[in-house]
This record gives C-alpha cells, structure tokens and sequence, in this order.
C-alpha cells in the first residue's frame, strides 16, 4: 500500500510539474522579458489549453489525495 501511493505521488508530481511548464505565460513573467508577452495577449484560450488546465488540476487533486493518503497509512500503520 506505501509503494502504491509513493508511485502515484511521483507520476503525479511528474505530471503536474510538466502540465504547469507546458502553460502560456500569462504576461509579467519571464515570458514577457523575452517578447513573448504581446503574442500571449493576442491569441485567445484554445481547446488545447483547456485540456492542459483540466490535467493540471484533476493531476494536482489526485497528487493532495495521495499525500494525504500516505501521510494516514504512515501514522495510523493501516
């Protein structure tokens, strides 16, 4: 059951830390230092992005679950 969650809390720090790369910036960060800033504000939200949203958060939720389901089994020795 420990190796099972710690899996799953590594794919899932895999993934969300991939998904939150793959994002647009948003203007003011070091992706606006570089001229990045302007087309970012032209281009409108896409199919695409929405879908890397949805994976972020739904890979996010299941990243808490597992900690906090890790954090159970270690302190209670289910």
């Amino acid at each position: 059951m420990i190796l099972t969650l710690q899996i799953v809390l590594v794919v899932t720090s895999l993934i969300m830390g991939l998904s939150v790369l793959l994002h647009k910036g948003k203007g003011g960060g070091l992706s606006s230092l570089f001229g990045g800033g302007m087309q970012s504000n032209l281009s409108g939200s896409t199919v695409v992005e929405k879908n890397l949203d949805r994976l972020t958060i739904i890979s996010a939720v299941i990243w808490v679950a597992a900690v906090i389901g890790l954090n159970l089994v270690l302190q209670y020795d289910l």
